[in-house]
């Protein structure tokens, strides 16, 4: 294969194929900006659509758990719930003096639903009746009448023309979005997609009127197609893969949506690894690192937890080359860009609260907001950048789909239960000495014991040995040291 030059790329995806994952990375003028994984043992939910039967329904939380077949039952919020056309109806149920959950649905009613979020943690999936079915330039939105263009279409002739196109071609009642794809397609190209997501929408009814519930209806499309579909655009330079099987899935795939997106597959062939090649190994690394360094000599910290994810942003060993106020709009800028591509890499969602460094004016607040929101433009996952207080911390918000990358690809640690903290050796040995106290007193005919402990723990032990040797009474203890235990780890045992 011919020499790929990062430094050279504007966007390009790498797809590794190995025996347990697939991952996808999107890359920017060389930079990792997306990662994707999915693994050969866990199915994904999201994006599929189910025949589900509800089985409780809660007033009090204005949502319903609905029996799809999986492990967990799906999460159906009522505003999730309502026909999509009711959505801004001043009726809305869950309004003050308005209905209730109750009365949209019932214990052991069918209906159709689509997971929209993954089960994350001890939730399960996040599951919507909206009914939506994507392909490469549209969108079939089935049960509500509805004719919209991607905003990333920005010039107005273009957007007035395919919403001309479509709502010539689209059956009554039915509702169509064009996606960025879909800018300068022929209304042949359109109309043929639009039939292709109306029978399979089709299909799906059919199944769902002769299935008893639970029942799948309808699988989101694997972690490959769905890159073709959703990533493989007319401005991505091109997709490399490293898996001759998976390369001529993906070729046909691009061929049956756009001519000539096929040529932009590329098969990697060279015997060093891709993702080293890259410098992505490192990447996804970084991403995982709870301190990010900046070039500058600033850096970011992000902490995630359940709620919220916080980052706090320091100035490090960067001192500037002008005054204070400069360095510190500088540092923040910086810190902004590299914040809106961590969020996109990381997969972080929900609410995330930026603690910048605090600057005095209004002009540098602002000009570090515009930034922030400058960069989190070139997201497909939709961001929103709420605005700045005083002390000069910003709340983002932006939707949450699946688990991050940190959630993918770690587990919580068996000794701090992710608190990200573990007892000091001053406490374990206090702990150890405890268990003795209680060994003395349960085995009082022992005439001695073996303690095996981390060397740091014995260490300070025998710092008091008097002490020690007070509470033993007499009894001897043979003191182990092992390097391999953990230090919040020890073991007694009678001699």
């Amino acid at each position: 294969m011919k020499e790929l030059s990062a430094d050279k790329i504007d966007k390009q995806i790498l797809v590794d194929i190995d025996p347990y994952r697939t991952r996808v990375v999107l890359v920017e003028d060389g930079v990792p900006v997306e990662f994707r994984m999915e693994r050969r043992s866990t199915e994904k939910l999201r994006g599929n659509i189910y025949k589900g039967a509800v089985q409780n329904v809660l007033p009090g939380m204005s949502a319903a758990f609905v029996d799809i077949g999986e492990e967990k039952n799906a999460f159906l919020y009522i505003a999730e719930a309502v026909p999509i056309d009711r959505l801004y109806d001043t009726e809305l149920p869950n309004k003050p003096g308005a209905a209730s959950v109750s009365d949209i649905v019932r214990v052991g009613q069918d209906v159709m639903v689509q997971i929209t979020k993954e089960p994350i943690g001890t939730k399960g999936a996040r599951a919507s009746t909206h009914i939506t079915i994507p392909g490469y330039g549209l969108v079939l939105i089935p049960n509500v009448d509805f004719v919209g263009v991607s905003k990333r279409i920005t010039d107005e002739h273009e957007r007035a023309r395919l919403k001309q196109i479509i709502n010539n071609l689209r059956p009554k009642g039915m509702g169509v979005i064009a996606r960025t794809a879909a800018d300068g397609s022929d209304s042949d190209v359109i109309e043929e997609e639009l039939l292709a997501l109306i029978a399979e929408w089709e299909n799906i009814k059919r199944t769902y009127n002769c299935s008893k519930a639970p029942k799948l209806l309808h699988r989101e499309e694997s972690l490959i197609s769905a890159t073709v579909r959703d990533m493989l655009k007319p401005d991505v330079c091109r997709l490399v893969v490293n898996d001759r099987q998976k390369y001529e899935q993906i070729v046909a795939i691009a061929e049956r949506y756009e001519t000539g997106l096929s040529s932009k597959v590329c098969l990697y062939d060279d015997k060093l690894d891709m993702f080293e090649r890259f410098g992505i190994e490192s990447a996804i690394d970084a991403a995982l690192s709870r301190r990010v360094w900046l070039k500058s000599g600033a850096y970011i910290v992000i902490d995630q937890t359940e709620a919220l994810v916080s980052i706090d942003v320091n100035t490090g060993k960067f001192v500037g080359k002008a005054d204070f106020r400069k360095t510190v709009v500088e540092t923040n800028k910086e810190a902004a860009i590299e914040i809106a591509r961590q969020l996109r890499l990381r997969d972080i969602g929900g609410i995330i609260v930026i603690d910048f460094i605090d600057m005095e004016d209004k002009t540098s607040r602002n000009a570090v907001l515009d930034t922030l929101r400058n960069a989190v433009k070139r997201d497909r996952t939709k961001t929103v950048v709420l605005g700045m207080t005083g002390l000069g911390l910003v709340e983002v918000n932006r939707t949450k789909r699946r688990e991050s990358i940190q959630m993918q690809m770690h587990t919580v640690c068996p000794y701090c239960n992710g608190s990200g903290y573990v007892e000091s050796a001053e406490t374990v040995a206090l702990r150890l000495r405890r268990a003795l106290a209680a060994r003395i007193a349960e085995h009082d005919d022992a005439v001695g014991y073996t303690v095996t402990a981390h060397p740091d723990v014995i260490r300070l032990i025998e710092q008091h040995g008097g002490e020690v040797a007070h509470e033993l009474g007499g009894r001897t203890v043979r003191w182990v040291r092992s390097s391999d235990m953990h230090i919040s780890e020890f073991l007694v045992k009678n001699i």
